[in-house]
């Protein structure tokens, strides 16, 4: 996966249906995530389109699997893990996840409906992080 500053280097020198474009390719580039993993506990709710995130704990290391069954939520939801892959659970669950993802403006880039979800995406990985840092 991609980090969040390649991403918003090539997002920085796109516009409009490029920008699509790129979130539609994040989303391709997710780690497959079994259907026995789309499960209630793992559904973001609040999204127009149905989202799940899972987490791994890898040594320490939280690595986050994602689904949406909509290619720009898809992306979406990409996004946002790059923000926290492969980090410590401790540091996922205090980051400042919002602040990381201003840069990409997606409230002015995406509909209302594309983004009204994107709070809910952060606090259920934030969730996530907090029960396995507490672990």
């Amino acid at each position: 996966m991609r980090t969040l500053d390649d991403i918003l280097e090539e997002y920085e020198f796109l516009e409009g249906d490029e920008r699509y474009r790129l979130l539609i390719e994040l989303g391709r580039e997710l780690d497959e995530m079994p259907a026995a993993l789309k499960t209630d506990a793992t559904l973001v709710r609040g999204c127009s389109a149905s989202v799940w995130v899972y987490p791994t704990d890898d040594g320490g290391a939280l690595h986050f699997l994602a689904d949406s069954n909509a290619a720009i939520t898809k992306g979406i939801v990409a996004l946002v893990i790059s923000a926290v892959q492969d980090q410590p659970a401790g540091k996922v669950a205090s980051m400042d996840i919002k602040a990381a993802l201003a840069p990409f403006n997606l409230s002015n880039q995406l509909s209302s409906n594309r983004t009204q979800g994107i709070p809910n995406m952060i606090a259920l990985v934030q969730q996530h992080a907090s029960r396995i840092a507490a672990a």
